[in-house]
């Protein structure tokens, strides 16, 4: 019978492991058994957002921009598709007003926090 410690979504378990066939087994547990290093955590954060921008909820990829720099828009329509996880959500107007800049196009990669238009 050989011993071995096996770790398993952080936590660490000692096992005792018999060979039925009665063979050598094949190779030899470790000596010394380390926990694996921790995955390191990204301290980046996006680049500011121009003032008065509307920012990317989440991160995904711009489906459709709806309008064009100097549209007329509503609060509440849809400015840009946004795709995150599967799914598609329209980022809105946050008011009535004109399209003063997008800052995305059709296809791009987007972080959260990112700048995708800004109505004036």
């Amino acid at each position: 019978m050989s011993k071995y410690k096996i770790t398993v979504n952080g936590k660490e378990y000692e096992m005792d492991v018999e060979l039925m066939d009665g063979s050598a087994p094949v190779a030899k547990a470790p000596s010394k058994v380390s926990k694996p290093a921790p995955a390191p955590v990204s301290k980046a954060t996006p680049a500011a957002a121009p003032k008065g921008a509307t920012v990317s909820p989440m991160p995904g990829t711009i489906l459709k921009v709806n309008v064009k720099e100097g549209d007329t828009v509503k609060a509440g329509d849809s400015v840009v598709v946004l795709e995150a996880m599967k799914m598609e959500n329209d980022i809105t107007a946050p008011k009535d007003g004109v399209v003063k800049a997008l800052y995305v196009t059709g296809g791009q990669a987007v972080a959260k926090g990112d700048a995708l238009f800004e109505v004036e």
